[in-house]
């Protein structure tokens, strides 16, 4: 089943009832209420299933929302996302636990072998170069045979560092009408856009290694002491060219200097692009489910290889 992705922009009251959750807004005289004065968020103007809720977007500093409410979505593996000043995600809240043989699986995760996680990573760098020269092929309708060639011939552990060598290659081709971008979380547009649909795509993966029974701490590459999600940060790699597709075709057509709700609510959609995994057509926040229960399968020695969409 997929799950739905809410954003919520404005000034909101989200309670939970009869496993709901209930959407409430200041009442007609426009007044914002006191932090206590919850009595004149007045107006219900909706209620959803909490089980049909897959990622949680926050993103006014007039919004609040009930522990009960948080606790029900926690329950039910919701990804909740807050958003800082800049209207960029800045914080992301999951279960602690997701899975019933949670225990079993975090045991055989840190317990994985070094040539394990080495080959592991040489699959998904192989995965994510492959859907680069997929992208880079639709944005300038040539094909780049020199990311193929780097694709197969990533080693364990990717020794030769293929993959800053297609990023850097990636990254100076994929805007062939902007020949000086360059790619950092500080950049000129439309690096904006791609730091929200990175995040929103993070936190997609995140909740699906937690509903494997997977760390999303303990990365098979990432290994920064200070990031909490490194694992999410590894299997996302061969998902971002989605993300560099929908931003791609964005920047095309709309000026991106400021991140607009309509380019958010474009955004937002990456989670139920559909995409090309193991012989089927599935949305991605599904195509994550498999791609997460196949690493655990990995590393519990039922499966060699991690299941990654591919770009056509």
């Amino acid at each position: 089943m997929i799950k739905r992705t809410l954003y919520f922009g404005n000034p909101a009251y989200l309670s939970m009832r009869l496993k709901q959750l209930v959407i409430k807004v200041p009442g007609g005289d426009g007044d914002l209420p006191d932090f206590e004065d919850t009595k004149r968020y007045n107006t219900t103007i909706k209620t959803i299933p909490i089980e049909d809720i897959g990622i949680i977007i926050l993103d006014n500093r007039q919004i609040t929302i009930t522990h009960g409410l948080l606790e029900e979505l926690i329950d039910n593996n919701c990804a909740v996302i807050t958003c800082g000043s800049n209207h960029l995600p800045v914080g992301l809240m999951l279960p602690l636990y997701g899975n019933t043989v949670q225990n079993e699986r975090f045991r055989q995760q840190i317990d994985s072998s070094l040539p394990l996680k080495k080959q592991l990573w040489q699959q998904t760098v192989q995965a994510k170069i492959s859907n680069q020269a997929s992208m880079l092929k639709y944005a300038t309708g040539e094909e780049h045979n020199n990311m193929k060639v780097w694709a197969s011939n990533v080693k364990s552990g990717d020794t030769e560092n293929m993959e800053a060598r297609a990023a850097a290659y990636y990254w100076k081709t994929i805007f062939p009408d902007n020949a000086f971008f360059i790619r950092g979380r500080d950049g000129e547009e439309p690096n904006n856009l791609l730091n929200y649909g990175y995040a929103i795509l993070r936190a997609v993966i995140a909740r699906a290694l937690v509903a494997s029974g997977l760390l999303p701490t303990l990365g098979i590459h990432h290994h920064n002491r200070y990031n909490a999600y490194c694992l999410a940060d590894d299997i996302m790699e061969p998902y971002r060219p989605y993300v560099d597709k929908a931003v791609y075709d964005i920047w095309k057509q709309t000026d991106c200097r400021e991140l607009t709700k309509e380019i958010k609510s474009k955004l937002l959609s990456i989670t139920t692009t559909e995409v090309s995994i193991n012989g089927h057509r599935s949305p991605i926040m599904v195509a994550a489910s498999t791609t997460t229960a196949s690493l655990a399968k990995c590393f519990n020695g039922e499966l060699r290889k991690i299941i990654y969409p591919e770009m056509t």
